[in-house]
């Protein structure tokens, strides 16, 4: 084998320039698709990771058969919840866990009655962690000491006609499925650039949510905050086990369109990459082939000396896959280069927010990654494909008879 290395080597640095042309081409389509997922997973931390934020964040923990019912937002308590808190908090992984009480109701004024989501917060625990803290653009932030009070959207406060210290009704069911509805006190609005979630979601405090839907002490989901987009699995996995008769699951289960989004991209570039790659195998192609007439008296001479002709067809396919190797080296070191570069400017997309209206969710600049996640793959990818277009040329130089290929002008 080693025999087989050297000559293998030795072969493809005879026409240096080709060979590096095809290198190169093979590693920055690797680099390329690196750059790509590096800045997926900085788009996915920068939009996404905020979604995520505004919608209740990386993992939720409920009661038992809360799935079961989630159509119907139902006040089922947790058994501890102040408990559930504390071993989540315990994970190193975990940036903060705040109880909730969450479910559905009616926001009504002289306006009309408009359908939303009640939440009841934690205000100083979430409010370093919170999207909707971060962008109360009018009035201020809830208090865990507030009666009475509510953070509205600015979509919701447009449509109904409100301002701060306007007071509109909340509508909603308790405990025991009776109609509960309190006069509330507009004390902040919230503007996220997202009309769909401003007009359907707005907060009260923790205390005000457990008296009027008859939940003293008591919440009904624990919201856990991870310090990046991708780490749910492992975090799930550790707290399930301490945490037995408890529904742990990620966003990924409780949003299921956002997981979606990001797969169908992933797909996307998976299909793309693998185009360019066989765009690029096109040249080790044609490099094997050109070498095969190239070097007739040559592979007649290996057949002379006793070499069998699968013997030489491997010396072929070994040229082809350690093209492969080199180009995947190259993309590698393409990919962290240009990645680690960017990951440290960063990517300023603020000027793009009103695109389209995720892009709202940019509150900054995107921070690429450094590819790492999918390197292995799409690097074994290349040597796969750098083999399979070895094959042809490989086959080729095995048929040919040594004393036809030794008389080769």
């Amino acid at each position: 084998m080693r025999m087989y290395l050297r000559l293998a080597w030795r072969n493809i640095w005879r026409h240096r320039r080709r060979t590096i042309i095809i290198v190169a081409a093979m590693g920055l389509s690797l680099g390329m698709m690196m750059i790509y997922d590096g800045l997926i997973d900085g788009f996915n931390q920068a939009i996404y990771g905020n979604a995520i934020r505004v919608l209740g964040g990386n993992i939720q923990i409920h009661a038992a058969g809360y799935r079961e019912n989630v159509a119907s937002n139902p006040l089922l308590a947790l058994p501890d919840d102040r408990a559930a808190v504390e071993a989540a908090s315990a994970h190193p992984d975990v940036v903060s866990a705040t109880r909730r009480i969450q479910t559905g109701g009616l926001a009504s004024n002289r306006e009309g009655a408009f359908p939303v989501s009640i939440i009841g917060i934690e205000p100083e625990a979430e409010a370093p962690v919170s999207m909707i803290a971060e962008n109360t653009t009018q009035g201020r932030f809830l208090q865990s000491a507030d009666s009475d009070s509510i953070l509205i959207g600015r979509g919701l406060a447009e449509i109904m006609g409100v301002g701060i210290g306007d007071r509109l009704t909340l509508v909603g069911s308790d405990v025991h499925k009776q109609n509960r509805q309190r006069t509330m006190t507009v004390v902040g609005i919230y503007d996220i650039d997202l009309p769909s979630i401003e007009k359907k979601s707005v907060y009260i405090s923790l205390g005000e949510a457990q008296a009027l839907y008859g939940l003293p002490d008591r919440s009904t989901e624990v919201v856990v905050n991870l310090k990046t987009v991708g780490k749910e699995d492992p975090v799930v996995a550790a707290l399930a086990p301490a945490l037995p008769g408890y529904e742990v699951e990620s966003w990924s289960r409780n949003y299921p369109e956002l997981q979606t989004a990001i797969g169908s991209k992933t797909a996307v570039m998976n299909i793309f990459g693998v185009i360019i790659i066989l765009i690029a195998a096109i040249g080790i192609l044609n490099l094997l082939l050109m070498a095969i007439y190239e070097r007739t008296r040559e592979i007649g001479l290996l057949g002379a000396m006793g070499l069998k002709p699968r013997q030489i067809a491997a010396l072929f396919i070994l040229e082809g896959g350690l093209i492969g190797v080199l180009g995947a080296a190259a993309g590698g070191v393409i990919g962290i280069a240009l990645n680690g570069s960017l990951g440290r400017i960063g990517l300023d997309y603020s000027q793009f927010a009103n695109v389209a209206e995720y892009m709202a969710l940019i509150s900054g600049k995107v921070y690429p990654s450094l590819g790492l996640r999918g390197l292995p793959g799409r690097a074994l990818i290349v040597i796969v494909i750098s083999l399979l277009a070895a094959a042809i040329p490989a086959v080729e130089a095995s048929r040919r008879e040594p004393a036809q290929a030794l008389h080769h002008v």
